[in-house]
């Protein structure tokens, strides 16, 4: 089985991943401190899993 290196999560798997709730995740994103989503198509909105992952490990380091 091929592993996706860089899948596009739904919110709720963000949400999950960084332990913050989508309000302040989109306030985030708004102040430009978070990855922006994707749009692949209609209203969803989708994140990079690297780029979520990436900024919660600069989140620890900090």
């Amino acid at each position: 089985m091929a592993s996706n290196p860089d899948r596009l999560l739904r919110i709720n798997e963000v949400e999950e991943i960084v332990g913050l709730k989508r309000a302040m995740i989109y306030r985030l994103i708004h102040r430009g401190n978070f990855p922006k989503q994707y749009k692949p198509g209609g209203f969803a909105s989708r994140w990079s899993e690297a780029e979520v992952r990436a900024w919660r490990e600069h989140q620890r380091a900090a």
